[in-house]
């Protein structure tokens, strides 16, 4: 039982959506119409809404965070599940039909809380992609697919597997970045289209 409340909380906290709530409360309209549709970080930027994307960054980090501190207190050993949950949770609310955000920055805080030594890991292979090719989304898959081989390298080898599938739910939702890498049509930050 303390498997299914972990993975429940989890989902209850990751399909909040920040991103949607901060960009209708200040004027910046429905995300879900801009961009690529998504209600994360990277599509709340182009709003021109630099604050509010930042905004979204930390919460939807802090929600991943959450869910597995909660989860970690009241029931040590799903603390894991819960962080499976809120990345399904974020990527696929049922509030929005069950289209959300892509997980990176809710990935980025979960492996905050579950060992932090592993969420520096991954977001110094996140800044080293950006900086060398400067494509987000690239970026983003590599450093998630980075988690469970940096929990390895670092001793915790119980993390591999939850990483390991919270990667998987984050290269699901990039399917389309996917395609544009394959066929050089990602877009580059800094650069239109």
């Amino acid at each position: 039982m303390e498997s299914i409340y972990a993975l429940l909380l989890g989902y209850a906290l990751g399909s909040v959506p920040f991103g949607l709530i901060l960009t209708r409360a200040f004027g910046a309209g429905d995300l879900r119409t801009i961009g690529s549709g998504s209600i994360g970080a990277t599509n709340v930027l182009r709003t021109g809404r630099k604050g509010l994307a930042v905004g979204t960054l930390l919460l939807d980090a802090g929600k991943g965070a959450l869910a597995v501190w909660l989860a970690a207190q009241w029931w040590p050993l799903a603390a894991p599940i819960a962080a499976f949950g809120a990345i399904v949770g974020h990527c696929f609310p049922v509030w929005l039909g069950f289209k959300g955000g892509k997980g990176v920055a809710t990935a980025l805080g979960i492996a905050l809380a579950l060992a932090w030594p592993v969420a520096l890991a991954c977001a110094a292979v996140w800044l080293a992609v950006v900086a060398v090719s400067r494509i987000s989304s690239l970026g983003g898959m590599t450093a998630t697919l980075a988690g469970p081989i940096a929990a390895w390298a670092l001793g915790r080898p119980d993390l591999v597997l939850p990483l390991a599938g919270i990667a998987l739910v984050v290269l699901w939702r990039h399917r389309a970045n996917i395609a544009r890498l394959s066929a050089g049509t990602e877009p580059r930050i800094g650069r239109k289209g």
